[in-house]
């Protein structure tokens, strides 16, 4: 009966491997072990072996577990006990620890120990006594204590009316719903082997790593001896069973379970525990929605500063560790500790800097080959035909491109912005834009893989979320109406199908609102460009009357930029809140919010953007006929150089100051809050006053995590893929940028969830959610708009169809630089001054170019002369190239989209060797099940006989 239970309790496949040992594969069935390749066979007993390394990894813990009971010589009061030192509160915990061991004085002025200095703080629950919502608390509190937590309350030392209760779960309620939420803990350690090799391997094997013994070590990785030997990394794992307690490692009930667990797992008793009678009164966040409590948060595990060393004292927590090896700016250059990250945030954080990470990685190729591209405009530009003649174009004289106060200009004026445009409009922008559309599906698709070893690794693989809680305010809504849940059976609130089109209707229309709300800001800034662009042509400083276009831009830009971070303050949030339908869970809310708040943030950090790349220069009309808005202002027009250096400008700018903004207020606004803070204390209390505060008091003091939790962060890297894919043929310099602002990212946001914020709840998440799906979408669009900018905002097209077909070298096959002599004078066509509308006709005519009026002016068009039968009609030309763009526009599309949906099929979602790992290890879980409960009953059997019973029948 006992082998048949254990084997229908089997744990599903799941263990976490250790770095660096990927060619090293777990053997516990072999009765012959390879030691080494040249030695012989030697037949052992394996129970015996297998004993053997137990007692000896069981010796191995114990004396790690007392190296990290030692106190560390540290003067500094902030410090924190090291896990070795932790006691139980249970009486059962007294059989793993030594008799008469004394607490530690340290444990009870740290803060993080009740006052007994044995019960450590899991938990913190923060309320005012001023507050009326008294008999919710107590019936809280008391119900709390009859699930066997136990709470101590304190109050706090800078204010008597706030008062912190804090909590500690015994180690039978954590191994009680340790069971019940299938929390996984290690049960037996892995057992490694070498294959055997041949000989001419071995010697080839030793060869290279004396070649690599020469080379310099690899400076990114972390050093392996100032991080902790985490245990789970090298153990099998299984759902906690209290009555197979006997298959896992045990050395101290108080440290089995770690902080980050020990927290989770309270936090799930705290959100099912009633505070009044009734059928949904009941769980933490609703006494924290209706300010019963103040706050609720776990502890963080100490100061993250020492006065000593790290490397000769070594961490005094794992904060302080983090700090070290995460946070700080000195290891801006080294990889992430991510298995740490997880084991003190939890894995939904953890995923979220496993991502971001993994982006910052993919973003080397991305930033070398655009930097690549701008790098081959500057060696080119010397050789450029077109940006030659634009330079040497003195005689010909362009149209004004404003009303009355621009003048004529020659177009060799215009030879700075044709160089700058030819450095990012080149032969190169055509590849750089295909590499980056494949570039977004390689870095899709190999995040799935690598997301896959991730889950692994963390025991995600087969977790699956819980059942959730109906949102509060989901159920005050709609608690009239009730229906069964079939997955619990039990009645809930339910929301009829036409409720939930009409609120479905209404979000559309508010975010269909607020996004025409951002369409007519941009509205306004096309009104200022065409107003202001007169203004500066006739201003005094002669530094901004000749670059009137260019002031024009940059300001234009600048504004833009403020009312983008307007509509964010000022609209964004709370609109999107009030338009997002009352979903049943808060997941579903979440991801809602997040679709909702994406759209309207993208829109409104793009449609500037669009605006330049395709629609600025492109319905003006043309001189004596100019299209006009409200009959009234003249439409924009690109400079002679085209419209690319407009969108250069644009994207540059807008990446700069948003990143820069950005990154000041998710570092900058913590900071200054929290120093506010420090300095109000030191006034009160003096300087010496911090150092004395409990670790309650200083986390308390801290600042709380966002709201929406890690969606801001997401949402920041998310618009920046956009800015990096999206125009990138415009600005190959943005995977660049980005790539810069990410390593800086990195560690600011570790500083912030390290030194300035408070311990966020440890939470579980297999992915990174709606984000993956808003990711494929940005890189469908990015195809679509790079076609776009590359066919219509570029001199791409206009320039291959000259080649081919007008130029010298038409007929010929040839498209090189001699093939471009005669372009720009094909590109412009001529306009009789005499046309001009009289709103429209400068000040100037034109004497002081050659002592005379002018007659004729240039500007950039395909059209007939004045004196043709269909004056400044569209040419042969004009056409030709609109085919051309067109015909562009559709194979560049199925050409990169084909790319994409080849390499999607041809990348795995899940590696070869991952997949061949679970599958083994699954089967070395059973093995190592049945053996272990073989052996259980073996003993039961030897204690038998040894008091004498004896039963017949009995197996084995």
């Amino acid at each position: 009966a006992g082998f048949s239970t254990a084997l229908s309790q089997t744990p599903s496949i799941s263990s976490i491997s250790s770095e660096g040992r990927e060619d090293l594969q777990v053997n516990q069935l072999e009765t012959q072990i390879w030691i080494k390749p040249d030695m012989q066979k030697t037949d052992v007993d394996f129970s015996e072996i297998l004993n053997a390394i137990q007692e000896i990894a069981k010796d191995v813990n114990i004396f790690f577990d007392e190296l990290e009971g030692v106190n560390s010589p540290s003067k500094d009061d902030d410090s924190l006990l090291h896990h070795g030192n932790l006691t139980s509160t249970s009486d059962d915990a007294s059989r793993l620890e030594v008799v008469g061991e004394e607490v530690p004085d340290k444990n009870k002025t740290n803060g993080l120990y009740f006052r007994d200095g044995k019960c450590r703080i899991d938990y913190i629950l923060v309320y005012r006594k001023s507050n009326p919502q008294t008999e919710k608390r107590e019936v809280f509190e008391r119900n709390i204590r009859a699930e066997g937590l136990q709470m101590e309350k304190e109050s706090s030392l800078t204010n008597s009316d706030i008062i912190f209760v804090k909590l500690h779960a015994p180690w039978e309620v954590l191994g009680k719903y340790a069971e019940l939420m299938n929390v996984r803990m290690p049960f037996r350690r892995k057992i490694y082997y070498l294959h055997r090799r041949y000989k001419f391997m071995n010697r080839i094997e030793k060869q290279i790593s004396r070649f690599r013994g020469w080379l310099p070590r690899k400076p990114m990785k972390l050093d392996k001896e100032t991080l902790p030997d985490l245990e789970e990394n090298d153990c099998y794992t299984a759902p906690f069973s209290q009555q197979r307690i006997h298959h896992f490692i045990i050395h101290n009930k108080d440290t089995f379970f770690n902080n980050a667990t020990r927290s989770r797992i309270v936090h799930h008793i705290l959100q099912r525990v009633k505070y009044e009678e009734g059928k949904n009164k009941i769980g933490l966040n609703r006494l924290l929605s209706n300010g019963s409590y103040e706050a609720a948060f776990p502890l963080h595990e100490g100061s993250y500063r020492s006065k000593n060393s790290i490397k000769t004292h070594g961490a005094e927590n794992h904060r302080h560790l983090l700090y070290e090896c995460w946070a700080s700016w000195g290891v801006w250059y080294k990889y992430q500790p991510l298995d740490l990250v997880r084991r003190y945030f939890g894995e939904k954080i953890g995923l979220y800097f496993a991502w971001l990470g993994w982006y910052t990685g993919m973003l080397f190729p991305a930033a070398f080959i655009g930097l690549f591209v701008f790098l081959y405009g500057v060696t080119t530009l010397n050789h450029c035909q077109v940006s030659k003649e634009v330079c040497q174009a003195t005689d010909i004289i362009m149209c004004p491109i404003c009303d009355k106060y621009c003048p004529f200009m020659r177009l060799s004026d215009s030879c700075i912005y044709a160089k700058v445009t030819h450095l990012f409009d080149n032969g190169a922008t055509v590849f750089f834009a295909v590499f980056m559309a494949v570039w977004a599906t390689v870095f899709l698709e190999f995040w799935k893989r690598r997301r896959a070893v991730i889950a692994y690794d963390w025991d995600l693989i087969d977790w699956e979320e819980e059942e959730e809680e109906i949102r509060p305010q989901f159920e005050a809504k709609y608690s009239k109406k009730e229906r069964m849940n079939p997955i619990s059976g039990k009645p809930e609130p339910y929301q009829a199908f036409a409720d939930k089109c009409s609120r479905l209707i209404v979000s559309a229309s508010g975010i269909f609102f607020m996004i025409c709300v951002v369409i007519a800001a941009v509205f306004g800034i096309v009104i200022y460009r065409v107003v202001t662009v007169s203004t500066f042509a006739a201003f005094k400083w002669a530094l901004i009357r000749n670059n009137s276009q260019v002031a024009t831009t940059g300001t234009a830009v600048c504004i833009n930029f403020c009312i983008i971070m307007l509509l964010n303050v000022v609209t964004s949030e709370t609109l999107i809140i009030f338009f997002t339908e009352q979903p049943r869970t808060e997941s579903e809310w979440e991801n809602s919010f997040t679709l909702k708040m994406f759209l309207f943030q993208f829109v409104n950090l793009n449609s500037s953007t669009f605006y330049i790349a395709f629609f600025l220069g492109r319905f003006t009309g043309h001189p004596g006929a100019y299209l006009r808005l409200i009959n009234r202002w003249r439409l924009e027009e690109c400079h002679p150089s085209g419209c690319l250096i407009d969108l250069c400008m644009q994207m540059g700018i807008i990446m700069v100051l948003k990143q820069t903004w950005n990154n000041f207020m998710e570092l900058g606004y913590p900071l200054i809050q929290n120093w506010w803070t420090r300095r109000k204390l030191r006034q009160e209390y003096g300087t010496q006053g911090k150092t004395s505060f409990p670790q309650w008091e200083k986390d308390y003091n801290l600042q709380p995590m966002n709201a929406y939790g890690l969606f801001d962060e997401y949402l920041e890297m998310i618009l920046q893929f956009g800015f990096t894919t999206i125009f990138v043929a415009a600005f190959p310099l943005a995977p660049l940028l980005a790539l810069l602002n990410n390593i800086i990212e990195i560690r600011l946001d570790a500083y912030k969830f390290v030194t300035q914020w408070r311990r966020p709840l440890a939470s579980r998440a297999k992915d990174i959610g709606i984000w993956y799906g808003i990711l494929e979408g940005i890189g469908i669009l990015s195809v679509i708009t790079n076609a776009f900018v590359i066919a219509v905002t570029s001199d791409f097209i206009p320039r291959l169809v000259y080649a081919y077909k007008y130029g010298p070298c038409a007929g010929q096959g040839e498209a090189g630089q001699k093939c471009m002599v005669g372009y720009v004078n094909a590109s412009l066509s001529v306009f009789l001054v005499s046309d001009f509308e009289n709103r429209s006709e400068p000040t100037s005519n034109g004497s002081e170019f050659s002592g005379s009026p002018l007659k004729y002016c240039r500007y950039r068009d395909y059209r007939d002369p004045p004196h043709s039968p269909v004056p400044y009609g569209y040419t042969l030309q004009f056409w030709h190239v609109l085919a051309a763009r067109l015909a562009f526009i559709i194979v560049f599309e199925h050409l990169v989209f084909c790319i994409k949906h080849l390499i999607s099929y041809l990348i795995p979602d899940l590696p070869k060797d991952l997949r061949d790992r679970m599958r083994r290890e699954k089967y070395l879980i059973q093995e190592m099940m049945y053996e272990a409960e073989l052996e259980r009953l073996q003993k039961e059997r030897k204690e038998r006989k040894k008091n004498g019973k004896s039963y017949h029948n009995e197996w084995p």
